[in-house]
């Protein structure tokens, strides 16, 4: 059966678009507002019509996560920034394969996530509220998965508790998209062997947007 790559390039973008995310907020203390509400609402849906509608039913709303794709596969050097993305990215799918392989965890992941969806007629979104709930999803039933991630950035940013609650929350996103990647067809192999095809389709998905 041939391999959807339309929908294992989206998804792999989700999973890109965390790891850059849970970047910024290391370092910088923010990051992309549009990016991360994207990211946060794909925990939403668990029983999406389509790969594009975990993301808004919008590319444009992957355009962070397509444009970080490029940047870790395209990036042979692997230094600084760019080592520091691959390595979240990697992470993100070795934690989820884990998961996938523990049927308690992931039963309790989607009573966890279905808690949120009710927090959510009373809280905003990006609330502290639901944020903190995000994060204790993650802390609570990704971490104890191991090997934990280890975030790097600025000391004083990362003492920061709100920004940890983003971190994990953002996290627990690139989580759910590796789950996705995972269904859709993707596997580790395609990041060796067809690079190449996932960067075409990265750049097509992008010419395709209306100009940012």
């Amino acid at each position: 059966m041939a391999k959807n790559y339309y929908d294992i390039t989206l998804a792999l973008a989700g999973i890109c678009q965390s790891a850059h995310l849970a970047q910024q907020l290391a370092h910088q203390g923010q990051c992309d507002a549009q990016a991360l509400k994207t990211s946060l609402s794909s925990l939403l849906d668990l029983n999406p019509s389509s790969t594009l509608a975990v993301y808004g039913n919008d590319e444009v709303q992957l355009r962070f996560g397509l444009e970080t794709l490029l940047a870790v596969l395209g990036n042979p050097s692997r230094q600084g920034l760019s080592a520091e993305l691959t390595r979240y990215t990697l992470s993100l799918m070795v934690l989820e394969r884990k998961l996938s392989a523990n049927k308690s965890a992931m039963n309790t992941l989607a009573q966890r996530i279905a808690q949120l969806d009710r927090q959510l007629a009373h809280y905003d979104l990006e609330s502290e509220t639901l944020i903190a709930a995000m994060a204790g999803i993650y802390v609570d039933v990704i971490s104890p998965l191991g090997p934990r991630i280890q975030v790097t950035g600025s000391p004083a940013v990362l003492q920061n508790p709100q920004v940890q609650s983003k971190v994990r929350a953002v996290l627990l996103a690139g989580i759910r998209s590796a789950v996705l990647w995972h269904q859709v067809g993707g596997g580790r192999l395609q990041l060796m062997f067809s690079r190449n095809r996932l960067i075409r389709e990265a750049k097509r998905i992008l010419a395709g947007m209306p100009s940012a």
